[in-house]
C-alpha cells in the first residue's frame, strides 16, 4: 500500500500541476494545516482541481434535491461545491478526525455548514445508501472494494471518480480537463426473462436479457416468432429497445424497470401502455 501511495502521488504531481494551482497550499486554518501528500489510512491526500470538481457535479447533473456523499473528503472540497455551487445536501466521510473537523469548519466558513455534513468514520463501514450522488478519488483497488455497495444502491444513483476506474465497469463517459475523470449510472438489474403484455396494442411477448453492467442485449419473442432486440440501452432504472414488428414497422419501447416489474409504451401505438414482469 505504501507503494500505491507513492505512485498516486508520482501520478498526481505528473499529471495534475496545473489543477494544483487553482486552490492554496494552505487550505487549513489556525488549528489545522493538511499537507498536500500526506498519508491517510489508505491514500494521500491531493485534492481535486476546481475544473474537474465543477465538471464531476456537472456530469451527475447535482441540483437541489440531490443528496452527494464524497468518499474520503478531505478538506471537504467537493461537498462544499455541490452545496454551494449546485444547491445539493452533501455528506462527506473522512477517516482523519483532525481533516473532517477542518472540513466541517471549511463548509461553516463557505455559507454551507446547514447543508454540509461531514462525518469522521470509514468509507467501509459509513452508511451511504441514500445519496443519489457519490464523487470519490480514491486508489484503484479501493474503488473494486467499493464497487459491489455501490452496485447495490438505487438504479440511477450516479458516481464520479476522479483518476480512477472500477474495473471492467465501463464508465458511462469519461472527463478530461487536464485531470480526468470517469461517470457511472448504477444499473437495474434486469437480466433474465420478462413476460410482457401490451406489445403490439394486444399480443403477449418473451423478452429475454443478458446483462453486463449497463450492458444489454437479448431477443423478444411473440408468438412463435423471435429475433434480436435492437438499439438496446439501459440507464439507471430506464430500459429501452427497439424491434421490428408486423409490416416490418420499427417499434421503440422505453420505460422504467422497478424491482421484477417494467412500465413502459410504444410510440407506434398511441396510448399503448406496455407492462412486463420477470419471470
Amino acid at each position: 500500500m505504501r507503494f500505491l501511495k507513492s505512485w498516486l502521488l508520482f501520478v498526481g504531481v505528473a499529471l495534475s500541476f496545473q489543477s494544483f494551482a487553482q486552490f492554496p497550499s494552505d487550505s487549513g486554518d489556525d488549528q489545522y494545516q493538511p499537507r498536500l501528500g500526506q498519508e491517510g489510512k489508505d491514500v494521500i491526500w491531493m485534492p481535486t482541481g476546481n475544473d474537474l470538481v465543477n465538471l464531476m457535479l456537472k456530469t451527475a447533473k447535482v441540483g437541489p434535491s440531490d443528496l452527494v456523499y464524497d468518499l474520503g473528503a478531505g478538506d471537504g472540497k467537493i461537498a462544499i461545491a455541490a452545496a454551494k455551487n449546485f444547491g445539493a445536501r452533501a455528506v462527506g466521510i473522512e477517516f482523519n478526525p483532525e481533516m473532517a473537523a477542518l472540513a466541517q469548519r471549511n463548509a461553516k466558513r463557505a455559507g454551507v455548514g446547514d447543508r454540509v455534513t461531514i462525518i469522521n468514520g470509514d468509507i467501509f463501514k459509513e452508511n451511504f445508501s441514500k445519496a443519489t450522488v457519490v464523487t470519490l478519488y480514491l486508489l484503484p483497488d479501493l474503488n473494486l472494494r467499493l464497487r459491489p455497495t455501490i452496485l447495490k444502491m438505487k438504479p440511477g444513483t450516479r458516481v464520479v471518480s476522479h483518476a480512477f476506474t472500477m474495473g471492467d465497469w465501463e464508465p458511462d463517459q469519461e472527463l478530461d480537463v487536464g485531470s480526468r475523470g470517469f461517470y457511472w449510472v448504477v444499473p437495474a438489474n434486469v437480466a433474465g426473462e420478462w413476460s410482457l403484455n401490451g406489445i403490439e396494442s394486444s399480443n403477449k411477448a418473451t423478452l429475454s436479457l443478458t446483462q453486463h453492467y449497463q450492458n444489454i442485449a437479448g431477443n423478444i419473442t411473440i408468438g412463435n416468432k423471435s429475433q434480436p432486440i435492437l438499439k438496446a440501452k439501459l440507464e439507471g432504472d430506464k430500459l429501452s429497445f427497439s424491434y421490428m414488428g408486423r409490416k416490418n414497422t420499427l417499434h421503440n419501447i422505453s420505460g422504467k424497470v422497478i424491482g421484477n416489474e417494467f412500465k413502459g409504451e410504444d410510440p407506434a401505438f398511441y396510448q399503448s401502455v406496455i407492462t412486463g414482469k420477470r419471470q
